[in-house]
């Protein structure tokens, strides 16, 4: 039952690899030598400088090995994915030059050759990951790469994972079979359930090649025999903690007095230096993007006086450590919907049957009676946002947070001091991951990541993905 798809994939990434930089540095040699008219310091033989070439290659896609391109985990990050491509581009770059200094003969004939096949690798390389990745996409499609699970446990996270991967043709993922309760789980279609493992391995017909145990058992006996099935057959086990929150913060394995090891968890990432190059990093990006942006602001002031009313909207929030602020947006709402709650606003206007609608959607509604018309666009488009660059500057939110809490949530949401253990955000994971496409829940569950889970890296993605969700208006 071992899959080895993985393998196969990986084996391709190396070969296409290989390809992207031959062709890079071929082609840097041709431009040098058919579009540069000066003469070229160390003539070298095309042949030659391949030859050379070639025989450095290995020691590049080791380079990738070794920071980590060849591993699963990387597959489906596109964004890390592109910055480990850089980083590996130009450390191969150094390796190189490197060479080229030490070797008793020149391996370039100028020195603009290295620059451009620099250059050249990197966009090749990202081109080809991305055909890499929209063929084993594609693949799945056709049932072809497909990695079957085997959920085991009755927990609402096995609900859960039943729905995140029911679309095998994006996600790579089949679920093979449930082993749990046949009541629990009896909304399930197509999808075979088992009363227990011992029914699952004893017709032998069921094929699967990853287990992922959502339930620890009393009886000790059948986690073993899980875990041992895994083992002897080479078949991928893990296991979701029940409390899984506790094990997706900053975590360190360490010996507790020396001799007892535990498990220290950190509510946040965020601590130390983080936090210091995280302000800094705020501080400057924050002015630039208000020098860039403030033509817009100046249109969107002017524009918000000619319909008569406030500009801004200010409204008391919460950051880290539960301290308020008062956050700035342009104003979206009409006027006789201002300073109050969606529920007296609604019922104001004779629309009390709205009030459902918008908190089951995740508090929002389409065509949202309460707005402008310049409101909607503000809205639809985030320029109502602006204006919270100078909370970045001030330093009462960060570009990139938890959306910040309002007062009243304080009393009403569990995780909301966890949440608050860092600034509250210009935007966020939440923002990025489908604000409009998934529940007031997930969008906390995801401000719950960030926080445990923060990186420098995190943000620059975030923030990537900001720039994408603005342009596509999705």
């Amino acid at each position: 039952m071992k899959n080895n798809t993985s393998l196969v994939y990986n084996i391709f990434l190396v070969i296409g690899d290989f390809v992207a930089l031959v062709l890079a540095f071929g082609a840097a040699y041709i431009i040098r030598a058919h579009y540069f008219t000066t003469a070229v310091a160390h003539p070298i033989h095309g042949s030659t400088y391949i030859e050379i070439f070639l025989s450095l290659l290995p020691f590049w896609i080791i380079i990738f090995a070794l920071i980590g391109l060849y591993n699963q985990y990387i597959y489906e990050k596109r964004f890390q994915e592109v910055g480990l491509l850089l980083i590996g581009s130009f450390l191969g770059f150094l390796f190189v030059i490197f060479w080229d200094f030490i070797s008793l003969h020149p391996i370039f004939p100028s020195k603009l050759v290295p620059i451009i096949g620099l250059a050249l690798s990197f966009v090749l390389l990202v081109i080809f990951r991305n055909l890499a990745r929209y063929v084993r996409t594609k693949l799945y499609s056709y049932g072809i790469g497909l990695n079957n699970v085997l959920l085991v446990g009755n927990t609402p996270m096995t609900l859960e994972l039943v729905d995140s991967l029911g679309d095998y043709k994006s996600t790579g993922y089949k679920i093979a079979g449930v082993v749990g309760d046949k009541r629990m789980f009896s909304r399930l279609q197509n999808i075979n359930i088992f009363a227990n493992f011992a029914e699952v391995i004893s017709g032998g017909k069921l094929y699967f090649n990853t287990i992922v145990q959502t339930e620890l058992y009393a009886d000790e006996h059948r986690n073993r025999e899980i875990l041992e099935y895994a083992q002897v057959n080479h078949v991928s086990y893990r296991f979701v903690p029940g409390n899984s929150e506790l094990f997706v913060g900053n975590i360190d394995v360490e010996l507790f007095r020396n001799s007892v090891p535990v498990i220290a968890i950190h509510q946040t990432a965020l601590i130390g230096w983080g936090r210091v190059f995280k302000r800094l990093f705020d501080v400057i990006a924050g002015l630039i993007l208000l020098i860039i942006t403030s033509w817009l602001i100046i249109l969107i002031f002017i524009a918000e006086l000619l319909s008569g009313g406030n500009v801004f909207f200010r409204q008391e929030r919460l950051t880290r450590f539960n301290t308020p602020f008062r956050v700035i947006k342009f104003r979206t709402l009409k006027k006789s919907s201002n300073n109050m709650t969606p529920e007296e606003a609604f019922t104001k206007m004779g629309r009390a049957d709205l009030i459902p609608i918008y908190r089951t959607n995740g508090d929002q509604i389409e065509n949202d009676p309460r707005f402008t018309k310049l409101g909607r666009f503000l809205r639809r488009t985030s320029l109502d946002e602006l204006p919270q660059l100078f909370n970045v500057v001030k330093g009462d939110i960060s570009l990139v947070g938890p959306r910040p809490l309002i007062p009243q949530e304080l009393s009403v949401y569990e995780k909301r001091h966890t949440i608050l253990s860092v600034k509250s955000g210009l935007t966020g994971l939440a923002q990025v991951s489908g604000r409009k496409n998934i529940s007031f829940e997930e969008r906390r569950k995801l401000d719950l990541y960030y926080v445990q889970n923060w990186t420098f890296w995190l943000d620059l993605v975030i923030l990537a993905k900001t720039i994408r969700v603005i342009l596509n208006g999705s």
